[in-house]
């Protein structure tokens, strides 16, 4: 009976918003004292007063399938049954034709490009809005990573930047469906198709995302994805590969797997004279055939509680939820993402209002920070390997290619995060979020002194 009247008295705050946006006014003339309380920051009242999904969710399943594993004494993929039993039921899931399980997101992308024979001298084309391992599985290579700036709007690879970032180095490539939401699968692949250059999907937070109706990772020559503990779908660490074709998931067998074919103890051609072992084991298998078992509702819960948070925060002037693509069709929602404009703000930073936002019990963040500028990055240019391989003069202007002036902009200024967890609430759950910034929006000339 609670919630309902919580709603109710949501809603019709929420229509007075409404109506005062319509007329033009600002987000402080919204509403009156008695329909927003104070801001928590400021002695008020939290706006959310529920409890978070837990992560992960544990069940008997869980425990059953650990134990089979435990007893059975084979803990390694090699001649066992957990692993393979993952890959069927993945496959059925993404609808690849090809699956393969691997030891992290990281390893995923690192085998797809040894497989493909990437190495010294080769440019790989990556968005700077990513996690490091992006970077990082193109440097194990000991290519050159790429970048082409984002799409603000919607925190994406910007498909229009590819093109200029292609040199007759390029080699491959591969975006991020960054946040879990697809990037623009149909530009992208275009200038690719144009260029006769693969793509490889960097899916690793996009479980069960769709492009038109088909699960990511199955437009490219393959995707990655990762079973890292903060991913929907979670086995501590872990991955996987998807493809579509035959002799790519071959060679990525190959790779993973010491150079080896999956039906032969000797070395197989393939993957040149390079391997490793990047092996799953079959207790993460046998977590992730558990976990599977909720994924399919937990995915359309995300999707649903996220139209409806979404459509609610684009009434407030100065909060833009990321943009999905037309043929987006379905977003895994990793993340939910939003751009925050301090100036409808009264000028209050994006640091106090994540502040703000946290009192109202809220949690959020500002996400990654600009790949471009950071030592770790900029540190490759005098890297004496890459000296060696590309020279003095290329890896300078590599250097000053760096600059990406909208992924520093979402860095520095407006990205705002909410966690995958925050949208396996209920609806109330989504209209305290959005209480909690209505309560910041009207107090935000006072908490920007604090």
């Amino acid at each position: 009976m609670e919630n309902k009247i919580n709603r109710r008295n949501f809603i019709r705050t929420s229509s007075i918003a409404s109506v005062g946006l319509a007329m033009g006014l600002s987000n402080v003339n919204c509403a009156s004292n008695s329909q927003i309380k104070k801001a928590a920051i400021l002695g008020g009242p939290k706006a959310y007063t529920g409890d978070w999904s837990k992560w992960p969710v544990i069940g008997q399943a869980e425990q059953d399938e650990l134990l089979k594993v435990l007893n059975s004494g084979g803990w390694c993929r090699l001649g066992n049954k957990t692993a393979p039993k993952f890959e069927s039921e993945y496959q059925k899931q993404t609808e690849a034709k090809n699956v393969l399980a691997v030891s992290s997101g990281t390893s995923a992308l690192y085998t797809m490009l040894g497989a493909l024979g990437i190495g010294p001298g080769d440019e790989v084309i990556i968005p700077p809005y990513t996690f490091i391992a992006t970077y990082n599985a193109v440097v194990l290579n000991y290519a050159l990573p790429v970048f082409a700036d984002v799409d603000i709007e919607s925190f994406q690879i910007d498909a229009n930047k590819i093109e200029s970032a292609i040199s007759n180095n390029t080699k491959v490539i591969m975006p991020v469906h960054i946040g879990g939401s697809p990037y623009d699968v149909d530009k992208v692949h275009k200038v690719a198709e144009k260029y006769s250059v693969p793509v490889i999907e960097d899916a690793c937070q996009a479980h069960m995302a769709e492009w038109k109706g088909k699960c990511v990772g199955n437009w490219g020559l393959g995707g990655a994805f990762s079973f890292q503990a903060s991913k929907n779908l979670n086995s501590g660490e872990g991955g996987a590969v998807i493809t579509n074709d035959d002799t790519f998931y071959q060679n990525c067998y190959s790779f993973h797997h010491q150079g080896q074919g999956a039906d032969a103890a000797s070395l197989v051609p393939g993957s040149g004279i390079r391997g490793a072992n990047l092996r799953i084991t079959e207790f993460q298998a046998a977590i992730l055939l558990a976990q599977m078992t909720r994924l399919a509702d937990q995915v359309e819960k995300r999707w649903k509680n996220a139209q409806y948070l979404t459509k609610m925060l684009k009434q407030i002037s100065g909060i833009k939820p990321a943009e999905l693509y037309d043929g987006v069709t379905k977003s895994a929602y990793h993340l939910y993402m939003f751009r925050y404009d301090k100036e409808k703000f009264s000028g209050m930073s994006r640091e106090q209002f994540i502040n703000a936002l946290n009192a109202e019990g809220v949690p959020c963040s500002t996400g990654y920070t600009s790949m471009t500028r950071e030592k770790y990055i900029t540190d490759l240019a005098q890297n004496k390997h890459y000296l060696n391989v590309y020279g003095e003069k290329r890896m300078k202007e590599w250097l000053e290619s760096l600059s990406c002036p909208q992924n520093d902009k979402l860095c520095d200024e407006e990205a705002v995060w909410f966690t995958q967890t925050m949208l396996l609430g209920t609806k109330t759950d989504m209209e305290q979020i959005v209480e909690a910034i209505r309560k910041i929006a009207r107090y935000s000339a006072e908490i920007s002194k604090i």
